[in-house]
């Protein structure tokens, strides 16, 4: 589908959406003969849906955004029989990497696209009542620290420095999360929980800092989305699970990034991706 229809969608609040970068993917776009019919510039203009795509033909939608902004282009496109090319233009671009490598920029994509060396997939996604992440999901009071990269994407000083002190208030003595169905972990949980999509199930991993260098270690893993770098253990790997709040209180959440909040017990599962996703990566 090398000529396929494509619309493009872009974020300019995404890691990777400068205007420089902009005009450099665009060149990249034409060279490999994939240029889109048309570019919606997202959370501007609305998100096009199965319907709209439908309509115009489009067999193919290119996302360049940061994985909160292409788990919405994904949600609103559930259902349409085209393709979605994910490109990594955020800061983390955690399910780029997981369809093409973790090193692999939209060159070297798209290159892969243009010879036809990719298949479509439907990768597994971890899913609840507040929504579905395709990169991976967090529950815990350890979730307050999105604040605080908001606040350092937006040079917000102040912000900055209320949130830190928040986020580790709500780290360190906020109301620990804890699995129970299956009963794995510590009986009186964790400041954070994350659980990752693969093919295997969900992989979850317990965030369970003790001491103040800890806590900032952790914190400081937080705000750069490499969460695996604070102290934690690994809690195995699942098609379903329940998590609570150990004093009853709303379970806190992001999804791929974006906050959510569930009652104070909820299930997860894994579901299968609602569109074909293009995968060039040896793991698919």
């Amino acid at each position: 589908m090398g000529t396929a229809k494509a619309w493009l969608v872009v974020n300019a609040r995404s890691g990777s959406n400068s205007a420089a970068a902009r005009d450099a993917l665009e060149r990249s776009l034409a060279a490999h003969g994939l240029t889109p019919e048309r570019t919606i510039e997202f959370p501007d203009e609305d998100l096009p849906t199965a319907a709209s795509l439908r309509e115009a033909g489009v067999a193919r939608l290119i996302v360049f955004t940061g994985d909160g902004s292409l788990n919405a282009a994904i949600k609103a496109v559930a259902g349409w029989d085209g393709e979605l090319l994910v490109l990594p233009g955020g800061t983390m671009n955690l399910l780029s990497a997981r369809l093409h490598g973790a090193e692999t920029g939209y060159e070297e994509i798209l290159d892969c696209i243009h010879r036809g060396a990719y298949r479509p997939v439907r990768p597994v996604m971890a899913c609840c009542d507040a929504g579905c992440a395709h990169a991976g999901l967090l529950v815990g009071p350890g979730t307050a620290w999105a604040e605080v990269r908001e606040a350092m994407r937006d040079f917000d000083i102040p912000g900055l420095a209320r949130g830190t002190g928040e986020a580790l208030a709500e780290m360190t003595g906020g109301a620990r999360v804890r699995m129970v169905d299956p009963l794995i972990g510590h009986e009186d949980g964790y400041p954070l929980l994350e659980l990752t999509p693969s093919h295997r199930g969900l992989q979850v991993e317990g965030y369970r800092p003790e001491g103040p260098g800890d806590f900032l270690q952790q914190g400081w893993a937080m705000l750069r989305r490499r969460f695996r770098e604070g102290p934690h253990e690994r809690l195995g790997l699942y098609d379903r699970l329940v998590i609570e709040n150990c004093a009853g209180e709303p379970l806190e959440l992001l999804l791929d990034g974006e906050p959510a909040r569930l009652g104070s017990k909820a299930e997860f599962s894994v579901e299968e991706c609602p569109v074909d996703l293009l995968a060039t990566a040896h793991g698919f």
